[in-house]
């Protein structure tokens, strides 16, 4: 096999990549790349660092990465200490005494079965315990609580209460004709067609329902303390006024007429 070192540097040239935008994709200094291309293994920190750097940096420009390593470890890394001691009797005994020794997941599970086993006798003494005991508990909850309900149920801001009348003021802003009407079927007379004019009398009506209809748009109505402009037009307009409400414009056949 061609050395290590040449082989990812021809690669990486083959392919055209810089050593800064191998270290972008890699995540892998520059400097430990250079270290790897010239096959500095000093220049590393040591030789599981250089068989990740391998696997990664072989991997990243398509090669054999599994290969690279195996040729590293054969020519360049060195056998450990414990490769190097010899085989012996003790040593093999005592590996095989350390084989029997007990799994720490099996300690685990122990200690778990006793835990849940105490748990267990605490629950069941709970549950022999007389229940008279839980009673008072249970019965001053309620009445603690129940001034807090009361307390909220206070707080709560009360529904704001329908008029039962609605009340019209008109301020004329000119000459117009106006009818007025009370009630259900209109049957109440309050203004008979008459013509206002600026300046006159400003009377305020109330009723559970008024109807009424402008000549022209030569006034202005204030219903229950809001101010309304009549429009201008070629007929006469007319409203329903009703508690809580806002005025509704009538068709030209419920209007009042006064006649």
């Amino acid at each position: 096999m061609p050395e290590i070192g040449p082989t990812l540097r021809e690669t990486r040239m083959r392919q055209r990549l810089d050593i800064i935008q191998v270290e972008a994709a890699t995540k892998i200094r520059a400097k430990y790349l250079r270290a790897l291309e010239n096959e500095e293994w000093d220049q590393l920190p040591g030789p599981t660092f250089v068989r990740t750097f391998l696997r990664t940096y072989g991997d990243y420009l398509g090669l054999d990465s599994k290969m690279l390593v195996e040729e590293y470890k054969q020519r360049f890394q060195r056998p450990t200490p414990q490769e190097l001691l010899p085989f012996s009797p003790r040593a093999a005994g005592r590996r095989q005494r350390r084989s029997f020794a007990i799994p720490p997941f099996v300690v685990v599970g122990a200690f778990v079965l006793v835990l849940l086993g105490a748990l267990f006798a605490i629950g069941t003494l709970w549950d022999d315990s007389p229940e008279t005991a839980a009673t008072p508990t249970a019965t001053a909850t309620p009445a603690a609580e129940e001034p807090q309900r009361k307390q909220r149920r206070r707080r709560k801001p009360p529904a704001p209460a329908v008029p039962k009348r609605v009340s019209l003021q008109i301020e004329p802003t000119g000459l117009v004709n106006v009818c007025l009407v009370a009630g259900a079927a209109g049957d109440r007379v309050l203004i008979p067609s008459e013509n206002l004019d600026v300046g006159g009398d400003t009377q305020v009506f109330r009723a559970k329902r008024l109807r009424v209809t402008f000549g022209n748009g030569n006034a202005v109505m204030r219903v229950a303390g809001k101010t309304y402009d009549v429009p201008e037009d070629d007929e006469p307009i007319g409203y329903d006024l009703r508690p809580g409400k806002k005025p509704r414009t009538l068709p030209a056949g419920e209007r009042p007429t006064c006649l």
